[in-house]
């Protein structure tokens, strides 16, 4: 797992879109559309209260930074994406809203402030204690439940965005005179060239 680096794992979990909350390819393509037409000055999110949605904000590009590679989460529109996605889909709401109620609990245990208020390096901490399901501690199953749904929202959203599309390189929708079958560098990462 050495040679697999973050944005790579997310870019495997953006490849099945939503699978975990059983969301069909059609229904991610509609949100991420809607998430697009929200990029504009002024959006007001359905779901999340404003202190929610700036802990959103913060959150997912905290999980999908920009990079030298391509844009970020805020980029793609992740956020509004996850605010239409919970707007269609009340069930998962309590969920998410939970989670990041645990979050801003969490920080004022540790730290005295709401996870939004806190330095970086205290938010990786908390983070750190989440995002690696079989390492976490058992007290900290709710936060990792509530992290693991965030971290699919995500990668979900920008993978289906066309910021996630161009990360991904993806050629298809491209006319192909002659298959001459996968690229020799690509067949040398995955070990079978």
């Amino acid at each position: 797992m050495s040679d697999i680096n973050r944005r790579d794992a997310l870019h495997l979990l953006g490849a099945i879109p939503l699978l975990a909350t059983g969301l069909s390819q059609a229904e991610v393509t509609r949100a991420a559309g809607a998430a697009r037409a929200a990029l504009v000055p002024g959006f007001t999110p359905a779901v999340f209260t404003p202190h929610e949605y700036t802990t959103v904000r913060m959150l997912a590009e905290m999980v999908i930074p920009r990079d030298g590679r391509s844009g970020g989460a805020l980029d793609a529109g992740v956020p509004e994406f996850m605010d239409f996605i919970l707007a269609e889909n009340p069930g998962m709401q309590t969920p998410m809203r939970g989670g990041l109620a645990w979050l801003d609990t969490e920080s004022r245990e540790r730290f005295g402030a709401e996870f939004v208020e806190i330095q970086d390096i205290q938010r990786r901490a908390i983070l750190d204690d989440i995002a690696w399901p079989k390492k976490a501690k058992p007290e900290y199953s709710q936060g990792v439940a509530f992290f693991s749904r965030f971290r699919d929202l995500t990668a979900s959203g920008f993978f289906s965005s066309e910021v996630g599309v161009r990360d991904l390189q993806y050629r298809g929708n491209e006319f192909v005179m002659e298959w001459t079958g996968c690229p020799p560098e690509a067949l040398r990462k995955l070990g079978v060239g």
